[in-house]
């Protein structure tokens, strides 16, 4: 296999566990645990061999240092044969998305024929920090050769040395949570407050109805009784909506609200991807080929999260298909304004040329992350199962992937139908 005749990739099925607020119903579960039972729930459902599988790449972003590689780990215990390959990856919100394009590379270079992808996270249950002077002590307590000298280093100690510090949602780079690089976004980009909360409304809307009629129900493998996602809101009002205080500029001029933001959630995901050739081999049918990805990155203090601004349009530009062609359009909802300040970029044109309109009926049309919930790592995997069991549903030919990430980065990902 040479890099001029690449395997096409298939997506052949994705599994998550149910998607639910952190500090709730698997707060006792870890990430690894959370994983494990994606990955079990993925194996269970498609029955597939275990040893069958070549490669699994899995991703977290709230990295816990006790298992710095979290995905063999997972093999670990998972079915999968000890002899798995296995690696971690992690990029923030863009990991799920990593994890599959390394496994699409690989199948894509004929070193592997079948692999598992996808990613977890339990915002619960983040790793706790001390200040850096208390880890210094307690690092140079550790070390200290006589009793006294430890008795001596440990009398620096004071009682705000014992507060933790859990894993900040901000940039190191700028010292700004995401939500408050999006409050500047949104006032740039001129993006009122209606439009956010209309966003998030759809998505509610959109969640719930794929939920009653079973069909974001099929993705979910249970997990302590729990067969749904639980952030989903059907009751939720744009009158409702437009009463929640903004939280990240709480002026007269804040915007972004708990209500058009995603919330912080536990959960994980797996998707199985084999090249065609041993899918034909397997006698199983894809859902969709992965056509074409594309990675972005720009300055913070250019829009944190406008990088999906740049690599859409070059992925739509070197795959040579126009916006208008793309029968799904699933666009990542960290935020309302986010979802809003991208659709204009891509309107306008911004660092790329532009690409036009989203028709409303083609975005997002099964709720996303807003409703659904964002485990950060797992995200990818849940949007890539998500549009491939929707375009084999319709027959439909395209469908587009768009994820923004802290770090100014974006991942685009385009899958066509199996069926063309």
């Amino acid at each position: 296999m040479t890099r001029e005749n690449p395997a096409r990739v298939a997506v052949i099925s994705g599994v998550r566990t149910p998607f639910v607020k952190a500090g709730t119903r698997f707060k006792n579960h870890s990430a690894l645990d959370l994983g494990v039972h994606a990955v079990k729930g993925l194996l269970q459902t498609t029955e597939i061999s275990p040893a069958a599988v070549d490669e699994l790449v899995y991703g977290t972003v709230i990295v816990n240092p006790e298992i710095p590689n979290l995905a063999r780990e997972v093999v670990f215990n998972t079915p999968l044969p000890k002899e798995t390959k296995a690696h971690t990856v992690s990029n923030n919100c863009i990991t799920g998305i990593h994890a599959i394009t390394a496994i699409s590379d690989s199948i894509a270079r004929g070193h592997t024929a079948i692999g598992i992808a996808g990613g977890t996270e339990s915002m619960s249950n983040p790793p706790i920090l001390f200040r850096k002077d208390f880890a210094r002590i307690l690092l140079d307590a550790t070390n200290a050769k006589t009793m006294g000298a430890r008795i001596g280093i440990f009398s620096k100690v004071r009682p705000g040395h014992f507060k933790p510090q859990a894993p900040a949602i901000a940039e190191p780079s700028t010292g700004l949570s995401m939500g408050e690089h999006t409050e500047l976004m949104v006032k740039e980009w001129q993006i009122p407050r209606a439009a956010q909360d209309e966003i998030a409304y759809r998505s509610h809307q959109n969640a719930h109805k794929a939920t009653e009629d079973g069909r974001l129900a099929s993705e979910i493998f249970p997990l302590d009784g729990l067969d749904r996602d639980l952030l989903i809101r059907p009751d939720t009002t744009l009158e409702k909506l437009a009463a929640l205080r903004p939280v990240f500029d709480r002026s007269s001029a804040g915007t972004l609200t708990a209500g058009n933001s995603s919330p912080l959630t536990d959960g994980a995901s797996a998707v199985l991807l084999m090249s065609e050739e041993r899918a034909k081999q397997e006698g199983r049918t894809p859902l969709a080929f992965i056509k074409d990805f594309e990675y972005a990155a720009i300055d913070p203090s250019d829009g944190l999260l406008m990088a999906p601004c740049v690599a859409v349009p070059r992925l739509l530009r070197r795959t040579g298909i126009k916006l208008s062609e793309i029968d799904i359009v699933e666009v990542h909802e960290a935020f309302g304004g986010q979802v809003a300040c991208n659709q204009k970029a891509w309107k306008d044109g911004w660092k790329e040329q532009a690409i036009g309109e989203i028709d409303p009926v083609r975005l997002n049309p099964l709720g996303s992350s807003i409703a659904v919930g964002h485990p950060f790592a797992a995200t990818g995997a849940r949007i890539v199962t998500t549009l491939a069991n929707e375009l084999k549903r319709r027959g439909a030919r395209y469908g587009l992937v768009s994820i923004c990430a802290a770090g100014a980065m974006a991942a685009a990902m385009l899958l066509e139908n199996a069926g063309d």
